[in-house]
């Protein structure tokens, strides 16, 4: 699965989440109960948009800290290709001086 493939899904998994609880909340503010009934409901589902919000917050850090760790991996390996390479070819140029 790509990179681009996973943003997309997720993309896609919060819209639905945060449709979902803007539909749940809908339904809370117009169903027939009382004020003390659905300010209860409403209180339960902000609880539960706060722990699911938690969650994917952590996700990302996760993933931020992943892709941080790879990128500084893939830097250094280039740089020291590029350091090794201008090495060489300082060393040729030193040697074709004498």
């Amino acid at each position: 699965m790509s990179q681009n493939d996973k943003s997309g899904a997720g993309k896609f998994a919060i819209g639905a989440a945060i449709g979902a609880a803007l539909g749940a909340i809908g339904g809370l503010l117009f169903a027939p109960k009382s004020g003390k009934e659905t300010r209860a409901d409403i209180a339960q589902k902000a609880g539960e948009a706060k722990d699911f919000a938690v969650d994917k917050a952590g996700d990302v850090k996760d993933f931020a800290a992943k892709t941080v760790t790879d990128a500084k991996k893939s830097a250094s390996k280039v740089f020291n290709k590029v350091k090794k390479g201008v090495s060489e070819k300082l060393d040729d140029t030193d040697s074709d001086k004498k």
